[in-house]
């Protein structure tokens, strides 16, 4: 377990974080610029994610402002840049071994979200545009606000999602669903989500925060061990058959049955 990334150094990548014991909020803190997302965030993100320490239960992801997040910050697209960052550009200049050990270390931003040591919430609010959708949809559960905008706009710009959003839209919606919204690059309101199961809850935006803070403390109030447990079964359902999945539950229950035994 490494230590958590400072506070000086999370700010300079535009996130802030805070963790009270079972409990580790994760800011995007870019109000200003609808906390649009760079390649230091996401290797702050990942960061975040090495250090947590093992009594975090249950981590949930906001976005400052009016939006989640509006996913990757333009000027990284065009010649203009960002100061410390690569810009898209500079990286399809590279070889292509720099672009895919590039790209695989972007998804490690997102990618222990899904980790089965602890829950993930995404408070969605506004606008959660291609990184910014991918980056809930990262997450074991979603509370969007009725104002609440998704979109997958990279194929719009030329590019793919790439962060995993496309499996975990897939997972959530099914194929066709998964290629029109990806295709077409359009924004699927709250509602909609909801009615596809993008959305765990819609909620007025004034209650976004206080849903969250329900849904923490039901989370908080089972047991830590059954939870785990049940996130890595139902997270692996979908790539077993029946029978491997009766075997997955009867070993996870046996480690329930030995932890409790000894408790």
């Amino acid at each position: 377990m490494t230590d958590l990334p400072a506070p000086a150094l999370l700010a300079a990548a535009g996130l802030h974080l805070d963790v009270a014991g079972p409990l580790a909020t994760v800011v995007l803190d870019k109000a200003d610029r609808r906390n649009s997302q760079t390649p230091r965030m996401w290797t702050a993100l990942a960061d975040i994610g090495d250090a947590l320490p093992p009594e975090v239960r249950v981590v949930v992801v906001r976005g400052a402002g009016q939006s989640f997040s509006s996913g990757l910050d333009r000027d990284l697209l065009s010649g203009v840049g960002l100061r410390g960052e690569q810009s898209i550009p500079a990286l399809m200049a590279e070889s292509d071994d720099t672009i895919l050990d590039t790209v695989a270390g972007f998804q490690r931003g997102f990618a222990w979200l899904r980790d089965p040591r602890f829950v993930s919430v995404a408070a969605v609010q506004g606008h959660a545009i291609g990184g910014g959708f991918q980056l809930a949809l990262h997450c074991d559960l979603r509370v969007v606000a009725e104002d609440a905008q998704l979109c997958m706009k990279e194929p719009a710009l030329g590019i793919v999602p790439d962060l995993g959003g496309t499996k975990l839209l897939v997972d959530s919606v099914g194929y066709s669903r998964a290629m029109e919204i990806c295709a077409t690059g359009r924004f699927v309101g709250a509602a909609e989500a909801r009615g596809m199961g993008l959305a765990t809850v819609v909620v007025p935006r004034d209650e976004l925060d206080g849903a969250v803070d329900d849904l923490v403390a039901a989370l908080l109030a089972t047991p830590a061990g059954a939870v785990r447990e049940t996130k890595a079964l139902l997270l692996g359902a979908g790539d077993r058959s029946l029978d491997e999945q009766r075997r997955f539950e009867r070993e996870a229950q046996l480690r329930r049955f030995v932890e409790l035994r000894g408790s």
